[in-house]
This record gives structure tokens, C-alpha cells and sequence, in this order.
């Protein structure tokens, strides 16, 4: 595996860890900053809303400045981001966490960034190994991130505040990885982004509308279905917290395991085939934990949920890339990123509202017209080539 490679692996697991520790913190941190509990989630929505909000402008950030100059200053934002958080909880305000959580989510839509810097480093018979590869630091985010959480214990008068003072030291260690990898991008290269074909142009491209989709559904319906899955199975069925516990974490290790071999099965089946294959497993997620809501049934269904991701974004990014010219990336990159994290900030945002409303079954039912979209964009899609 290149040293590049290697070094956007874990750049991006160090980056990325911001997003669990916000995840599992920051309901209990907007708690404890704010009396109203209709807020609680606020920092986290902030969050991923902010990834949806600079998806777009970030890319062209990226034709104006280079990624290697891009990447470096949001590793210094974020630990910068980490501090004020920090701070925030110390000093005891909940909007100016909220804030905070908002930039977290900006630099994560650059850190998204890196699987692109990636897959434009090997060969185009390798770009599906490369995407999956990329998923893999997922594993390490979700380990670490949460694990800051110890360093109360160390610092029990600085509470959260501690967790946060300590992501700082992860971003930094970051911006030192990404310094010694990437390369130096000249103004020239840069420029280019600005030409090229026009969008009646690139979507003209069958495989472009089935990239951004299956990557775009494959986000919107895992983010919509997981995030109800704890309140379902505590609120509405009174299972134990460590009951959800166990199936969010299974639930994660599915979606990223999965990135050890469906790169290889991309390069062996193609596309257009795990496109559909991930449409089978995401309805056969759906068909398990719709059938029952015993605790069995909560666990199938949110593995087959990752495993149904996983095919849908590694073979919609790997695919991509094919359809774009190096002076195109920045334009369709950003449109495909602001298109995918639109889709997961507003499946999480949604889904609470929609479980308590409908139930667990029918916010099941309500994925189905993503899904029967993604169909029908697979079936207009030629075969031939992908």
C-alpha cells in the first residue's frame, strides 16, 4: 500500500474521531449546559448539519488553495474547534459548545475529502479497494473517540471539558501525518479545476446520477434508521441502554468490516451488480426488523443496515471517480459530498420525529421510496462498463 495511503488512513482516523466522542457526548454535555431536553441533541444536529453545509464550499476551496494547504489548516481548526469546545463546557455554554460543534462538522466534510486524494493516487482498476481501504479508519475513529472520554478520570474537576482538551492532541498529531504525506500541489494543477465540461454535460454520463445516488441513499437511509434505533428500543420498547449499546456497535463494525473485501468484489462483479446487491441487503434490513421488534430482530436488521451502506458508498465513490476529468473533480466531488451529507443530516434530524410519530415499523416503511428511487436509477442504468 502507497505511503500516501497509509498516511490519509490515519490522518483521517485521527480526524475523524471528533465525530463518536460528539456523538456519544453531546446529548449528555447539551444536558447538562441547557435545562430544556428538547435541546439536548442540539450540539450533535449542529454537527452534521455543518458537514451538509460545507460539503460544497469546501471542495472549491480545495481548486483554490490545494488539498495539502486545505487539509492542514482544518487539522488546525479543529484542534483549535476542540479547545473552545472545551472551554465551553468548562465556562458552561451550551450554545457556544453548539458552535463548536458546528465547525467539528465542517472539517469533517473536508476530512471526507481524503478518499478522493486517494483513489486519484492509484490506478482506476484500484479505486474500489482504495474507497473500501479508507472506510477501514472508520474502526479506529469509533474506538478513540469515545475512549477521550477517560481522561475525566484523570481530570475529574474539568469534567467533558477534559475529552474535548484531549481531541486537540489527535488533530495535531494529524495536521504532523498529513504534512509528511501529502504532496505539495502547484497553482497550476490548482487552476485547472476551473475548466471543463458543463453539468448538462457530466450527467449526461449514466453512471454519473447512480454514483451520487447509491453513495446518497446508501447515507440518508443508514443515518435515518440508526439514529431511531436507541430511542425505538429504549423509549418505545424498554430494552437496557447496553441492549442499544450492543446493537450500535454491531451496527458500526458492519458497516466498516465489511471494507476488508468489497473493494476486491467491486474489481470481481463491477458496480452495477453491488449497487444492486447493496439494494437487497438494505431490503432485506428492512424485512428483518420490520418482522418483529424482539431484540434479535433490532440487531439482524441494523447489521445488514451496515452491511447495505457499506456496498452502496464504496461502489457509488469508486464509481465517481470515473466519471469525472482531473479539471471536473472539484466541482463534481462537491456536488456528490453535499448531496450525500445533505441526505445524512436530514435522515438524522428526521428519524426522531418520525419513530415517535409513526412507530418503528412505520418509519421503516417511509425508506422504501429512497430505496424504489435508487431501483429505478439503477435499472435506466446501462450495464455495459460498470
Amino acid at each position: 500500500m502507497p505511503g500516501l495511503i497509509r498516511g490519509l488512513m490515519l490522518a483521517q482516523a485521527l480526524a475523524l474521531s471528533a465525530a463518536p466522542l460528539l456523538v456519544f457526548s453531546g446529548g449528555i454535555v447539551g444536558s447538562q449546559l441547557n435545562p430544556d431536553p428538547r435541546l439536548a441533541t442540539l450540539p450533535v444536529a449542529a454537527m452534521i448539519s455543518g458537514t451538509a453545509l460545507a460539503a460544497w464550499p469546501v471542495a472549491r476551496l480545495a481548486v483554490l488553495i490545494g488539498r495539502r494547504s486545505l487539509f492542514l489548516l482544518a487539522m488546525l481548526a479543529g484542534a483549535v474547534f476542540s479547545a473552545g469546545a472545551g472551554y465551553a463546557i468548562y465556562a458552561g455554554s451550551f450554545w457556544l459548545f453548539t458552535l463548536f460543534a458546528l465547525g467539528f462538522g465542517a472539517v469533517n466534510a473536508i476530512v471526507q475529502q481524503f478518499r478522493f486524494v486517494a483513489i486519484a493516487s492509484v490506478p482506476a482498476d484500484q479505486s474500489a479497494v482504495v474507497a473500501a481501504r479508507l472506510l477501514l479508519a472508520g474502526l479506529l475513529s469509533a474506538f478513540l473517540g469515545p475512549e477521550l472520554v477517560r481522561l475525566i478520570d484523570w481530570y475529574p474537576q474539568a469534567g467533558f471539558a477534559a475529552a474535548y482538551s484531549g481531541l486537540v492532541v489527535l488533530y495535531l498529531l494529524a495536521a504532523a501525518v498529513l504534512f509528511r504525506v501529502m504532496p505539495v500541489q502547484s497553482a497550476e494543477t490548482s487552476a485547472r479545476h476551473d475548466s471543463g465540461r458543463s453539468w448538462t454535460e457530466l450527467l449526461r454520463q449514466p453512471a454519473l446520477p447512480l454514483a451520487m445516488a447509491s453513495a446518497a441513499c446508501g447515507y440518508g437511509v443508514m443515518a435515518y434508521v440508526m439514529t431511531a434505533t436507541p430511542l425505538s428500543m429504549t423509549q418505545g420498547m424498554g430494552y437496557e441502554l447496553e441492549d442499544a449499546k450492543w446493537v450500535i456497535q454491531s451496527h458500526i463494525a458492519a458497516m466498516y468490516l465489511p471494507s476488508l473485501i468489497s473493494g476486491h468484489l467491486i474489481r470481481f462483479a463491477g458496480h452495477w451488480k453491488m449497487v444492486f446487491a447493496g439494494l437487497l441487503v438494505m431490503l432485506l434490513c428492512l424485512l428483518v426488523a420490520w418482522w418483529d421488534q424482539q431484540l434479535i430482530h433490532y440487531w439482524g436488521g441494523l447489521v445488514l443496515l451496515g452491511l447495505g451502506w457499506n456496498l452502496l458508498f464504496v461502489a457509488g465513490t469508486s464509481m465517481l471517480a470515473g466519471c469525472y476529468r482531473p479539471e471536473e473533480a472539484g466541482r463534481v466531488q462537491g456536488m456528490n459530498d453535499m448531496l450525500v451529507f445533505t441526505a445524512q443530516a436530514f435522515g438524522a434530524l428526521a428519524s426522531g420525529a418520525v419513530v415517535l410519530l409513526l412507530g418503528w415499523q412505520g418509519l421503516l416503511l417511509t425508506t422504501l421510496p429512497a430505496l424504489v428511487l435508487l431501483l429505478i436509477i439503477l435499472l435506466r442504468t446501462p450495464r455495459a462498463g460498470l
